[in-house]
């Protein structure tokens, strides 16, 4: 066995090496780029190398630095985890040359699987089901459209060296051939340097089958069942599962043993990933899946097959990098149990999926003894704009599907970070869908139902009265603690556990009014005294006539939600006093989280409607925020360099003449 391992990667999948290492008595080290620096995976490390600036261009994609820090370091081998430099059969090379253990497949391997074309050769050679298409020489536009005709539309460009989703472009008819072409052209040079392309036809209901396989350096290979990873956008996993909802063992056995001979044919060392696309229109069958690639490394989804299988793959990496057989034979594997994992990403999934950065201040994860959470984080850490947006994955492993479906929901809705965004509560409400409830998953699912899968705009009536209660009790000097639920409960629940709540609503006369704003509105709520003790003693209560609103505290405000979608709700001053209603009509919202780079105006200043009041960088761009309408700077509450919150109010105009 291998005695000091560099991983050269980062993020969860360089903690769970460094923690699959440790047990087996390795030393480990880990590199980091300059934002990095305080990183989990480097804390975690015996040792650490700083190999460059925070982009991964000068850091983590520079090979001849990751051999230095081996070297200077006395490290045996290099693990590269997934992505950076995991497939890239040059470095692999280096590596070897320069003495050292790769932790990864033969850079032959690597080249024979890295180009789509040249694979599907192989593959038709070793009698692997391939998808109808065209892979030949001739690249030209007219020879191309030609193939295009004759396979019949849809049909998928798709670059020779891709990856990723990228270089890649659905064309549905003859007529906007030429365009898709040409942009699948440029894409490819420019994110692989290579605008090659093949065809292939476009399959109208895919489901996205892999195959776990493993080789060793004495000739073995097995396969560690199938995974189902058809629930994707923009060509991106978000949900994994094992084993494939749908999938009997003749069909099983035939897909797993055509991955064995795809592995066998490029004398494979290690783990990879065999891919294949089924036509589920009819069911999965045989003769219905085709390979599409391999991923010669670990892939990101390997928890779910660790978990049927009861296996760890990185531990069965470290064994064969040392030269050892297998650690099981094809007859010892079995599937025991289902088990599905979801990508947490800092995104907004209401708004394009776009990334979100900024701070973790609240980083949340329930506590299940059937969950594992795979993460490279922690609370405190920060979401920056260099790198993949995955902050963790929940992985629930059940005794059936269903168990597996509803362990993950839960997981994700109870799942709460702040300030940045995320796609948890999207998770909850896609894993709820009847269509994946009932295993009715294609790859364009998730594309087709995008509206059902919306989260809400803002709190709900509910959710704005137990903000109120706890801020109302924050007022009272009776601070509520950092983290309590409340319950609204309809009027046909049991008397005994609505006692105290009845009357307690919006906008009507009793004996105390709050004032809260939430998103730039606000709300006046009513109540008794008595009502919002009982809210605030709910948990204490218990009860589970209705899912529990949850808050947590957040400096002068509360964070409200009743999944994963948290809103931000604070005091606000009553309408209709001098002014108040006026400066809350102009108040100028951080419409996501950011650093404020400029600030151009200051308290007390006239400025007029449409007057640039600052500016804010978020996700490499600057918006620029102006003035509502003709008025007075009345509140400033940001200042150049200030890391700010969604929803936070960053200024406030009161209208001229008031």
């Amino acid at each position: 066995m291998i005695q000091s391992l560099l991983i050269a990667n980062r993020g969860e999948i360089a903690c769970r090496i460094i923690r699959t290492a440790r047990a087996l008595g390795i030393r480990t080290i880990a590199v980091h780029s300059d934002a990095d620096a305080q990183a989990l995976h480097v804390r975690l490390a015996d040792a650490a190398v700083a190999i460059g600036p925070a982009p991964a261009r000068d850091s983590y994609l520079v090979g001849e630095k990751i051999i230095a820090a081996a070297r200077a370091t006395g490290a045996q081998a290099i693990h590269p985890g997934y992505g950076f430099l995991s497939e890239n059969a040059d470095f692999a090379e280096a590596v070897i040359a320069a003495g050292l253990v790769w932790v990864g497949p033969r850079p032959d391997s690597i080249r024979a699987m890295g180009l789509k074309d040249a694979a599907k050769a192989r593959m038709i050679a070793a009698n692997v089901p391939v998808t109808p298409g065209y892979l030949g020489e001739d690249q030209s536009a007219e020879r191309l459209k030609a193939e295009a005709d004759a396979i019949g539309y849809p049909v998928l460009i798709k670059a020779v060296a891709g990856g990723g989703g990228k270089g890649m472009r659905r064309v549905d008819d003859a007529a906007a051939f030429m365009d898709a072409l040409a942009s699948c052209k440029r894409e490819a040079a420019s994110s692989f340097g290579d605008d090659r392309v093949l065809i292939e036809k476009y399959i109208l209901s895919p489901r996205h089958i892999e195959v776990q396989v493993f080789g060793d350096s004495h000739g073995n290979v097995v396969h560690l069942f199938e995974r189902d990873c058809s629930l994707q956008r923009r060509h991106q996993k978000v949900i994994e599962e094992a084993p494939a909802p749908g999938m009997d063992e003749a069909t099983r056995e035939a897909i797993c043993a055509a991955a064995v001979r795809a592995a066998k044919a490029v004398d494979y060392v290690g783990a990879g990933t065999i891919e294949f696309i089924a036509d589920a229109s009819n069911g999965l069958r045989a003769d219905r899946i085709w390979f599409m690639e391999m991923n010669t490394r670990l892939q990101v989804e390997h928890p779910v097959t660790e978990a049927i299988t009861g296996q760890d793959l990185v531990e069965w990496q470290l064994r064969v990098a040392s030269g050892e057989a297998l650690p099981k034979r094809q007859d010892e594997l079995a599937i025991d149990g289902w088990a599905l994992e979801a990508r947490l990403y800092a995104e907004d999934a209401d708004r394009g999926f776009l990334p979100s950065i900024g701070p973790l201040d609240l980083l949340s994860f329930p506590e299940d003894d059937g969950l594992r959470i795979d993460t490279g984080v922690e609370q405190g850490a920060e979401v920056s704009p260099y790198y993949d947006p995955m902050i963790a994955k929940l992985i629930v492993h059940r005794e059936d599907r269903d168990a597996a479906l509803e362990g993950l929901a839960t997981a994700a809705g109870s799942t709460l970070v702040w300030p940045v965004r995320t796609n948890a509560g999207f998770l909850e409400r896609l894993l709820s869908l009847d269509a994946v409830r009932a295993g009715q998953v294609t790859t364009g699912l998730i594309e087709q139902r995008l509206e059902d899968l919306r989260g809400p705009a803002g709190p709900d009536g509910d959710m704005i009265r137990v903000a109120a209660a706890g801020l109302y009790m924050t007022r009272r000097d009776e601070t509520p603690p950092s983290f309590w639920t409340g319950m609204i409960l309809s009027s046909d629940e049991d008397a005994s556990a609505s006692a105290g709540l009845a009357g307690f609503r919006l906008n009507a006369p009793s004996s105390v009014r709050v004032t809260v704003e939430s998103l730039g509105e606000v709300s006046v709520v009513a109540f008794d005294p008595a009502e919002i003790e009982s809210i605030y003693e709910y948990d204490e209560r218990g009860g589970d006539a209705a899912r529990p609103i949850e808050l947590t505290a957040w400096g002068d405000a509360v964070l409200v939600s009743r999944a994963a979608d948290l809103f931000a709700v604070r005091l606000a001053e009553p309408r209709g006093t001098a002014g108040a209603g006026a400066a809350s009509d102009g108040a100028v919202l951080a419409p996501m989280p950011g650093r404020v780079t400029a600030v151009e105006v200051s308290a007390g200043e006239a400025v007029t409607k449409g007057q640039r009041l600052l500016t804010l960088e978020a996700m490499k761009m600057e918006h620029g925020l102006t003035a509502p309408f003709d008025g007075t700077i009345a509140e400033l509450n940001a200042a150049t360099g200030a890391q700010v919150s969604e929803g936070s109010v960053l200024v406030r105009v009161e209208p001229a003449g008031e």
